[in-house]
């Protein structure tokens, strides 16, 4: 039926369809008449079954026709259609629908400006599945933006290589239940899952020379294989009598120049130095590009790896973008992502996911081969990991926040594959690095995080050139009790942190910088181990305070330096064990606290620059050693040592073989015992003793001057 021009211009701008009807009236397949033979006239159904109901064999080729809605008028399914008289597309409902009568060619087609609402396939809420429609639009070229406007069910697991494309569902839920079941391990089985093409085309060669660190120029055997623009993933070789999956390059990268025949640029800076020798496979890909989805509210269903179910994954994908999607009961990694890079992942969140046990299950994103990607503004609750970034590079993850992490796993982690130049800023959760195992490599290097909270934070695989700021451990009864920090002494930088227990270990040895413990505080409990026996390398702590301090353990050989520290004892607290084989304690202030070298190896230990010893200890001497069969040497010069205890020795040596030299020190207080007969040398001049006893003290001759002091 055909209404007034009035009527007609009323409803095209209460329906906002004027400007699809005008499109509509110009464009015809094939014909430049699209118009009915009275372009004024445009007929008007009010459902899509009366659409479908109309007799079309007098209509000329181009009608227009406008729908007010898909079951009922102004349900919001209202659209504008087209009758294409040649058509054969497959009926779906929503943009190509087929008259009742069903016949062999002649299609309704929607006119749209490339944005399309699941309403006009008839889904105005989560009754019955919105796959097909689904499908539909996600696979017509002509169709760049997806709208939802109410909830949907989606009972399939859909793999698309469709690029450009926009999917919002407008903060409406997305139910999952009865969802066909996922195959044996595939994190890739989402709701939607974008992969792009891997293609036939494969390269192959061993590097005749080393590949340096941080190049982006690669040989190769022929550059011609090779074209600007085109993306290939790139892999090395496991590493030989390493992990099955220890590899230090696996990225999927741009070619971005040709240099010459036989060497090529690739957009992406080279993290780990690939020896002569080694393994490179390239496979060109094609990527899917800019495929987003935003503003999802997601119900999980299922309970295994098989009837779970969640909503995003990308494989093989460029600038695909993944935002506002808040999931309840999702399987998977809400967003999981594998050869990916220049992407966002923002204002995100899970809560509960089935399971925190299963091996990969009850993430909220998880990024594998992963490039320049930024995760921002998420949050999570009781779930295994916030952010998972394996094999990754030149990410980061900014204000980000994870609770109930009590007994699921770390929000904040990377498996150990090599991963390199991170950076978490202002986040908060429980956070391990490069620690899921030799599988993989527990290696990485030069990841910064800053401005973290947390109950339990540790780094103490093989990380290399780890930067921590403001970062603050709080012990939590429920998970940690002793609050631990713990770091890999390979060039380890940690500046304004505090933690209850920090322990130093060590298990690479790869940094030209050196392990430095800045403006650090830290409360460590009884016995607790500060550097460990693996330790070799020197680690300097500089204006740190340690408050509680009892019978703290340096067990490692690497040297020790303490500069500008306060070491506050706890009441008859143990002195700090030193396996050192060198300590320096340049200045600072250490009460009720001291040091005893342990002697199982060669030791030196030097104290200077104005420290100041005070108060008293369990072993009743500030500095003193144990009964081990190395020869320490001890050099005093500058020491402040006071004490109002008349049995606490400033120096107590009387085992094994020492060489002592202390001048321009001042004791104050308590004893002074060094046995001669300990004392291979000794020199003891220029200080002030005020009150202070010697209990032993080796006789002026050739290996032994104690005199020129100040005695008071």
């Amino acid at each position: 039926m055909s209404v007034p021009a009035s009527s007609r211009r009323h409803l095209l701008r209460a329906s906002g369809l004027a400007g699809l009807v005008v499109a509509g009236s110009a464009v015809a397949s094939g014909s430049a008449q699209a118009a009915p033979g009275h372009p004024a006239d445009v007929t008007r159904v009010d459902t899509v079954t009366a659409l479908r109901a109309l007799n079309t064999k007098p209509l000329p080729d181009g009608t227009v026709v406008l729908v007010a809605g898909h079951h009922t008028p102004a349900d919001g399914g209202a659209m504008a259609v087209r009758w294409n008289r040649t058509s054969k597309a497959t009926h779906n409902g929503g943009t190509v629908i087929t008259p009742a009568k069903n016949p062999t060619t002649g299609r309704w087609h929607q006119l749209h400006t490339g944005t399309v609402d699941f309403r006009t396939f008839g889904h105005l809420d989560a009754k019955t599945p919105a796959d097909t429609a689904l499908d539909a639009m996600v696979n017509d070229p002509t169709i760049h933006r997806i709208e939802a406007h109410t909830d949907l069910l989606f009972t399939r697991r859909h793999l698309f290589t469709r690029s450009h494309i926009e999917l919002d569902f407008g903060g409406h839920r997305v139910h999952t239940e009865g969802i066909e079941k996922n195959t044996h391990d595939n994190p890739f089985g989402a709701v939607l899952s974008f992969r792009g093409t891997t293609t036939d085309t494969r390269v192959e060669h061993a590097l005749a020379a080393k590949v340096i660190e941080l190049t982006d120029t690669f040989p190769v055997p022929d550059s011609k294989a090779f074209a600007v623009g085109q993306w290939w993933a790139v892999q090395v070789a496991p590493v030989e009598g390493g992990g099955a999956d220890e590899r230090e390059l696996q990225k999927m990268v741009e070619i971005t120049e040709i240099i010459d025949a036989t060497h090529i640029r690739i957009g992406y800076l080279n993290g780990w130095e690939l020896a002569a020798g080694r393994r490179l496979t390239w496979r060109r890909v094609e990527p899917v590009v800019n495929a987003h989805v935003r503003n999802m509210d997601f119900e999980g269903a299922g309970d295994d790896e098989y009837t779970g179910s969640h909503p995003v994954s990308y494989e093989y994908a460029v600038g695909c973008d993944v935002s506002g999607i808040h999931a309840t009961g999702s399987f998977w990694p809400v967003i999981m992502r594998r050869w990916c890079t220049r992407f966002r992942t923002e204002q995100c969140s899970l809560k509960n996911p089935p399971t925190v046990e299963y091996g990969g299950a009850g993430y909220l994103t998880q990024q594998i081969y992963c490039l320049y990607g930024r995760v921002a503004d998420c949050t999570t609750s009781n779930v295994r990991h916030l952010n998972d970034l394996t094999a990754s590079a030149y990410c980061t993850v900014v204000n980000c926040h994870g609770d109930g992490d009590d007994a699921g796993g770390n929000p904040f982690t990377t498996h150990g594959q090599y991963e390199h130049d991170l950076l978490f800023d202002g986040n908060s959760g429980l956070m391990d690095i490069a620690n899921s195992g030799a599988q993989w490599g527990i290696s990485a290097k030069r990841i910064t995080v800053r401005r973290h909270v947390c109950s339990w934070f540790t780094a103490n695989t093989k990380i290399t050139d780890l930067t921590l700021e403001d970062i603050t451990v709080i012990a939590r009864p429920t998970f940690d009790q002793a609050g631990t920090l713990t770091v890999n002494a390979d060039g380890a930088q940690v500046r304004g942190c505090t933690a209850k227990t920090f322990a130093v270990a060590q298990r690479s040895a790869r940094s030209t910088r050196p392990t430095v413990i800045s403006d650090c505080s830290f409360e460590p409990p009884a016995g607790a181990v500060l550097v460990q026996t693996p330790v070799t390398a020197p680690v300097h702590f500089v204006r740190c305070t340690f408050k509680g301090v009892d019978g703290a353990i340096l067990r490692g050989a690497g040297p020790v330096r303490f500069t500008d520290c306060t070491v506050t004892g706890a009441d008859d607290a143990a002195p700090l064990s030193v396996g050192s084989a060198d300590l320096r304690i340049d200045g600072g202030s250490y009460g009720n606290t001291g040091f005893e070298v342990s002697a199982v190896r060669d030791q030196s230990v030097t104290v200077t620059s104005g420290a100041r010893f005070s108060g008293s200890n369990k072993a009743r001497a500030f500095l003193g050693r144990a009964a081990g069969p190395g020869t320490v040497t001890w050099d005093i010069t500058a020491l402040n040592s006071s004490t109002t205890d008349a049995a606490t020795a400033h120096v107590r040596i009387e085992d094994g073989t020492n060489h002592y030299a202390a001048t321009g020190s001042r004791f104050t207080g308590g004893v002074l015992h060094l046995a001669p007969t300990a004392l291979a040398s000794a020199l003891h001049t220029t200080c002030v003793e005020h009150g202070t006893r010697r209990t032993a003290m080796p006789q002026n001759g050739d290996s032994a001057r104690t005199d020129g002091n100040l005695l008071r």
